[in-house]
């Protein structure tokens, strides 16, 4: 399950509106609420305590913000619109927008996304009116907040980059340092790491300047976040028990169950299960304190795949489904989605699989509402407001005043053109000639253009088609990594392992597949025809056969999937006779990891195994026949071709790994030629000391190096797992 990055973040802007001048300390606020007549200036006391109060009890709170704004009457008159600063009309609107902004606050605190999103939405509504823009800075930015946990980036990035602008033109050191951290917390999400950093640095200078130390906690949380995602396990804990520090000193409980959270998934990455329990429930304690709904939801499911992981069931499943039903109370639909994947692992696990299938597809049902084709494209174009809206200004600055500048030199240069053709038409006597000339170049130049407009709208036409064909092809994306099982979740049950997998083109014909039955664990690498759509459709029908043949049939002996594999494409593509549609197939490298006989299997066609142990390497072939493929079983029956099965015995340590050929037929170098297989042997030997994540980000960095400015030829897909007994 993912952790849930944006608590940490996003409720710094909470409080960001502090036009009401009051720090009173509660009794003195009390004291003046039980003097006060039943009148605006107990409005204001009743919002200043109720600001007080939102961190330690929100539902205190949003009783007083809900008897602030029962003291102050909304204004609905037609000369609202135009009402100006130092009015009696707009002092009174400013008091209910704060009280409406501080209500929003309170239920963010709660987690009650729906109510803090209404209350949000309205104070923007009466900020905008009163043009006050410090206000409609910090309600933009809190709008961005919310629709960031409900995965809604696009509408999010349009909010916080409004909030941006705003806090620039002000000069709100404070707000620019809560909107970097907040859009940054974004790229931290999408596990652009290094995007992310460069965002936080930005705040936590800031944050520096202003002493801030609400924005300096959630910046060190961040980069705790992002070591511990980098396998920097000390560095991680170092940054998020500073950040819990922090917290602690400003007396703010839910920052403080906030980083025990994260200190808990450190335990966790590092295997010791106990810590890991103990800081989560520490967190979870301090989150039912505060009333901070999706909190409580982010502990209980962590602790339900503790005892999951530890193999406590009954405890994971109470604790998996009270998680899953606060998430549908609360709306964060990809939390939603990982608690569904986790209670489908555990009844896989204890072979209830009617409700494992249950929940697998809801899981991707709520995964597909998610993923949008459009967000991709959306959240680099606000990237690029963001970060260069300043530089474009000015660069269109310029260019209108360069553009000004040549339309009067045109101007200028054809007015010495005419009075060219005018002395000259008078000195030589030919200014029929001229003139009859002039209407052929005019009618040259209309025809031109009519041909040109033609061309134009031909490209037009050929561009919108282009768009529509890239929009199916990005929403085919989506469905395909819909079947992928996540790298994270691999890891749940193969700790040391990684997955290298970078497509050609937007959908790719190599995928990789997992199962875990009983004591056994099935991975394979398969490298389809061709790559692209074609290779994607190839996928969905590979991906699909496997689940039938190993999941629904129980079939775990790897000659023996591959086989029925074999069977299956035939008969799907009807390959048995002249008219065959497809004559595509498959190659495949499979494993099967026993640890009941502590046996490896393997069977493949046309793809190796590589298993690394110490120092020496071998190379397992496959088969030589593909997967599937009409014309090589044209002249042959496809139920009596078997592949070969290879077992070894599970050595601790010893590594293996699977590689489809996009990584070895990779052209670059100084003499632009293949990586080769030596090469690639020798970056496995040369790396086999570093963990397998350690080992992905080398194997990245050769290919890169390797390929320089060349394209990427093929689809790449680099599996390593090692074996630990």
């Amino acid at each position: 399950m993912k952790k849930k990055l944006f608590l940490l973040i996003l409720s710094i802007s909470l409080f960001a509106v502090s036009n009401i001048a009051q720090n009173a300390d509660n009794d003195s606020l009390l004291n003046l609420i039980r003097q006060d007549k039943q009148d605006t200036l107990k409005a204001k006391h009743l919002i200043a305590y109720a600001r007080n109060m939102a961190y330690i009890n929100p539902d205190t709170a949003i009783i007083l913000c809900k008897e602030a704004l029962q003291l102050v009457t909304p204004v609905t008159t037609p000369e609202f619109s135009n009402v100006k600063a130092g009015t009696e009309v707009y002092a009174i609107e400013l008091i209910r927008l704060k009280a409406i902004g501080s209500l929003g606050n309170c239920y963010f605190m709660k987690s009650d996304f729906f109510k803090a999103l209404e209350c949000y939405t309205q104070a923007l509504k009466i900020a905008e009116k009163l043009n006050h823009k410090k206000s409609i800075a910090a309600y933009s930015g809190n709008l961005g907040n919310v629709y960031s946990l409900q995965g809604n980036y696009p509408k999010a990035l349009d909010y916080l980059s409004k909030a941006l602008k705003i806090n620039e033109e002000l000069n709100d050191q404070g707000g620019v340092a809560t909107t970097l951290l907040n859009i940054g917390s974004i790229y931290l999400y999408l596990e652009d790491y290094e995007k992310s950093l460069q965002y936080d640095l930005k705040a936590l200078k800031l944050s520096e300047k202003t002493d801030n130390n609400k924005v300096k906690e959630t910046v060190l949380g961040n980069i705790g976040i992002i070591y511990r995602h980098q396998g920097k396990y000390e560095d991680a804990m170092k940054y998020n028990t500073m950040a819990f520090d922090v917290a602690k000193a400003d007396g703010n409980k839910s920052g403080m169950g906030s980083q025990l959270g994260s200190i808990g998934e450190i335990y966790t990455a590092t295997k010791d299960y106990t810590n890991a329990l103990k800081y989560h429930f520490k967190s979870l304690a301090l989150a039912e304190e505060v009333g901070d709904k999706n909190e409580i939801a982010l502990n209980l499911g962590f602790i339900g795949e503790l005892y999951m992981l530890t193999g406590d069931f009954k405890k994971a499943e109470d604790y998996l489904k009270r998680s899953h039903e606060l998430y549908k109370v609360i709306g964060v639909l990809d939390n939603l989605a990982e608690v569904q994947s986790s209670l489908s692992h555990l009844y896989d696990t204890t072979g209830r699989y009617k409700e494992a299938l249950t929940h697998y597809k809801e899981a991707m049902r709520i995964k597909n509402q998610i993923y949008n084709e459009k967000n991709e494209k959306k959240i680099v174009q606000k990237e690029m407001t963001l970060e260069f809206e300043k530089r474009e200004a000015l660069t269109k600055s310029v260019h209108e005043k360069q553009l000004a500048i040549a339309e009067a030199e045109k101007k200028r240069q054809w007015i010495v053109f005419w009075c060219v053709i005018v002395v000259l038409a008078v000195s030589v006597g030919f200014a029929a000639v001229v003139l009859r000339s002039l209407r052929i170049t005019r009618k040259q130049k209309e025809i031109i253009e009519a041909q040109k407009n033609v061309v134009q709208k031909q490209k037009e036409i050929v561009e919108k088609q282009n768009e529509k064909i890239l929009d199916s092809i990005t929403y085919a994306q989506s469905i395909q990594q819909s079947i992928l099982i996540e790298e994270d979740d691999i890891r749940r049950f193969l700790p040391d392992s990684f997955v290298f997998y970078k497509p050609k083109d937007i959908v790719s014909g190599d995928f990789y597949w997992f199962s875990k039955l009983d004591d056994k664990i099935i991975v394979a690498a398969v490298d389809c025809t061709g790559h692209g759509v074609p290779g994607a459709f190839m996928s969905m029908i590979g991906n699909t056969l496997l689940h039938q043949v190993v999941n629904e049939n129980g079939v775990t002996s790897v000659s023996e999937i591959l086989r029925q594999l074999n069977i299956g494409i035939y008969n799907a593509l009807r390959q048995g006779t002249n008219r065959a549609l497809s004559k595509d197939g498959m190659d495949i490298a499979l494993c099967c990891i026993d640890y009941k006989t502590k046996e490896l299997h393997f069977s493949g066609a046309q793809q190796p195994l590589y298993i690394v142990n110490d120092n020496e390497l071998i190379v397992v072939n496959g088969d030589r026949n593909s997967v599937g493929g009409g014309y090589r079983l044209m002249n042959s029956d496809p139920m009596k071709t078997n592949y070969a099965s290879h077992t070894f015995s599970l050595i601790n340590n010893m590594t293996i790994y699977f590689s489809t050929d996009g990584y070895l037929d990779q052209f670059g170098g100084e003499h632009r030629k293949k990586l080769g297989l030596q090469e690639f042997k020798n970056l496995l030997l040369r790396n086999r000391h570093l963990s397998m994540q350690a080992q992905k980000s080398a194997l990245i960095a050769a290919h890169d190096a390797w390929k320089g400015n060349n394209a990427q030829i093929d689809d790449i897909l680099v599996m390593g797992i090692r074996i630990t007994v």
